[in-house]
């Protein structure tokens, strides 16, 4: 089995579990009864974890320089802590059942990361073709889960109340998991070139700079505006009447967008600074969600609003990875990789969730939490505009 093989299995497996969980925890958590407060709450603890977690383990990962072995563990306890779903039904035991599971899930994207940008030394072009893969295992996901949640819908049960999609989604989950799993053992250590002692480099300077600073506010802000969109979209269209396949086929459009992206990467680094990527990537973002907000009823909107997705994630996503990989020192990825998915991850996600909880009022605030995502989005651009211009061409662009 070939390096690229094995990497890309690995991410199409990893974001396949996301593909599923993504739009449909919130349809799972409905049929179990929760209100959309609660269901704001419970994304909000999901996501809680990434705040701490990705810290924890990537400074034993640093540390030991065992990231293969954190991947795998990681994904084995996700699989243990998914499992516990097929027997739980009330709000605090499914809440920690969740966060177990977030917890031990988190420890593997930023060690795959870090893996992966090692394997290719780094190269743009090659880690943007192996990345296309988890978005292909989230398209995947996205349209098949929406094919079982409309196969249920066309029994009777349009409103997901009984236990027939919650058993169907648990049961998905643990097999993407166990997959997940199984690709981690086809994978192959890389040997560190640091020793041991380089690899306690402090990165606080790193972190206190304004580039730094400015990136990851904006970042936060990014993922605070993705909440409504994160928590609640496959409620919301179901809410609007479409069918499960149109919202499978929804979802997968802006990750086929975005594969676009992955694919095209280099050139757009070749030619703008990431400092523009990135500004872009924001204001198309609150392009989005205000028109999300009005204009959700027609399905030309919503196929261009979803479109944009190729920028409010990919884009950004890969300008992110290169910011990160050129801002810290090889020994100190690992860690770089953490505090940014658990600091803009984690704290934009938590509280992205939970405002868009108190907001979505069950779908009556619906337009409202879009609004707030919109004005999150905005902010994050104009913030981007203060990045300084020193090192902000990407120095990856094989």
């Amino acid at each position: 089995m070939s390096l690229f093989t094995r990497l890309s299995s690995g991410y199409f497996f990893y974001f396949a579990i996301l593909g599923l969980i993504s739009p449909y925890l919130s349809v799972f958590l409905d049929g179990k009864g929760f209100t959309s407060l609660e269901l704001g709450e419970i994304f909000a603890f999901l996501t809680a974890t990434k705040i701490v977690a990705p810290s924890l383990w990537a400074i034993l990962a640093d540390k030991t320089g065992q990231q293969l072995l954190i991947i795998r563990l990681g994904a084995v306890f996700a699989l243990f802590s998914f499992l516990l779903l097929f027997w739980l039904n009330s709000y605090w035991p499914i809440s920690f059942c969740l966060a177990l599971f977030s917890l031990f899930w988190t420890a593997i994207l930023p060690q795959l990361e870090v893996l992966t940008l090692n394997s290719v030394r780094q190269s743009s072009k090659i880690y943007a073709r192996v990345r296309l893969w988890g978005s292909l295992g989230f398209i995947a996901l996205a349209v098949f889960a929406g094919q079982v949640m409309e196969y249920y819908t066309l029994l009777g049960s349009s409103n997901l109340s009984n236990s027939s999609f919650t058993d169907a989604f648990v049961l998905m989950g643990s097999v993407i998991l166990l997959c997940l799993f199984l690709s981690t053992l086809a994978m192959k250590p890389q040997r560190s070139k640091h020793k041991v002692k380089q690899q306690a480099l402090a990165i606080k300077e790193k972190l206190l700079k304004p580039r730094f600073m400015i990136f990851f506010v904006s970042g936060i802000l990014l993922q605070i505006s993705f909440g409504p969109y994160y928590g609640f979209f496959a409620l919301f269209l179901r809410d609007l009447a479409y069918s499960g396949f149109a919202v499978g086929l929804l979802i997968s459009l802006g990750v086929v967008a975005e594969i676009m992206v992955f694919i095209f990467a280099s050139s757009f680094f070749k030619y703008f600074s990431l400092k523009a990527l990135l500004i872009f990537s924001l204001a198309v973002t609150a392009l989005r969600w205000l028109l999300l907000a009005y204009y959700a009823e027609s399905i030309w909107l919503l196929v261009f609003t979803q479109l944009i997705h190729a920028a409010s994630f990919a884009l950004f996503h890969s300008a992110s990875m290169i910011f990160i990989s050129s801002h810290f020192h090889p020994c100190q990825q690992s860690r770089g990789q953490a505090v940014y998915l658990g600091g803009v991850y984690g704290v934009g996600g938590a509280i992205g969730a939970y405002i868009a909880g108190m907001l979505w009022l069950d779908g009556v605030g619906a337009s409202t939490a879009f609004l707030m995502a919109s004005v999150a989005a905005v902010l994050a651009s104009v913030l981007m505009m203060f990045l300084p211009k020193k090192d902000t061409r990407s120095l990856t662009l094989e």
